[in-house]
């Protein structure tokens, strides 16, 4: 029995399908299936039921996998003992981040980290905060960056820097003449949020009161931020961007945004580990690189501004 069959194993259970899972392992179809073959010879079990369609585990493949899914983790976590007392900025770090920060934090950073350090394989996964929780008490990342919100108190935390949310506004929209926004004048405008559970939505509903002024308003939801800001763009509505994206915003849309009065609602950004993470050399360089890249009045929370 190998790490490299327990790997296969593991992909094999999670996408039901050997040649995903294949793919997923950079390896070919036929050597999977022969190494899972020859695993469960091994063992003297069945670990698969196999159709034409699709893979599924058994009942002992199910036990099988959650022992293997440890046994991983032991072995990288061996390998992170050693290299971060080695001191050894390399090998692979898995990085979750929240989609409403990657696209206008990750650019700051991202390319001259992997041209500093080349030996760091730095992967990045953009996904919700529970999905985000969810990934690092599996193991699958290994820090996360995304909003302070309730229910983090199971991982170490690093605050990165406090970022506000701005209103963008079409330029037929009666906010368009205002200088600054108040919640109560959304009560009657045409909103485009983010869908249930991005906490940039949550935040942005709970300090807005927007639940309770739902019957006034219409509501609509896609996918992204930068969706909504084109149909902002085209004349229709208002949508809300963090902080960051002005640096991206040319002079044509900085003229869309108005700030909102005060307390500006501000989102705390951060960035956490399980707690008895190893490689606290990468996240505490990571921790300080962003810091260095976002504007030096996003570091600290000033008395404008009131956190979400």
């Amino acid at each position: 029995m190998t790490l490299q069959q327990l790997e296969y194993l593991v992909a094999a259970d999670r996408l039901q399908h050997f040649g995903r899972a294949a793919q997923a392992c950079n390896v070919a179809q036929p050597t999977l299936s022969a190494m899972l073959q020859k695993l469960e010879a091994e063992l003297g079990v069945k670990l698969f039921d196999r159709s034409a369609r699709s893979v599924r585990t058994t009942d002992i493949g199910q036990k099988v996998v959650l022992m293997a899914k440890r046994t991983l983790q032991a072995a990288e976590g061996l390998k992170q003992v050693v290299q971060e007392e080695t001191h050894q900025l390399g090998g692979t770090f898995r990085l979750g981040i929240l989609p409403t920060i990657a696209p206008y934090l990750l650019p700051r950073f991202f390319p001259q980290l992997a041209h500093q350090i080349p030996q760091l394989d730095l992967r990045v996964t953009e996904l919700k905060s529970s999905a985000l929780k969810q990934a690092l008490t599996d193991g699958d990342i290994d820090a996360a960056i995304l909003a302070d919100v309730e229910g983090l108190e199971g991982f170490n935390k690093q605050t990165l820097f406090y970022e506000q949310f701005m209103a963008y506004v079409a330029e037929g929209d009666a906010l368009f003449n205002l200088g600054s926004i108040r919640t109560f004048d959304l009560r009657h405008e045409s909103l485009w949020l983010l869908d249930e559970g991005h906490c940039f939505r949550d935040q942005l509903v709970r300090f807005c009161s927007l639940e309770s002024a739902a019957p006034s308003r219409r509501c609509y939801t896609l996918g992204s931020i930068e969706t909504f800001m084109r149909m902002v763009e085209a004349g229709q509505g208002v949508t809300f961007i963090p902080e960051l994206a002005l640096q991206q915003l040319s002079a044509s849309q900085r003229k869309l945004v108005r700030p909102f009065a005060l307390p500006i609602p501000t989102r705390q950004v951060i960035l956490i580990t399980p707690l008895h993470f190893v490689r606290t050399s990468i996240t505490d360089m990571l921790a300080e690189r962003i810091r260095q890249c976002v504007p030096r009045e996003m570091l600290k929370l000033n008395n404008t501004e009131q956190r979400v």
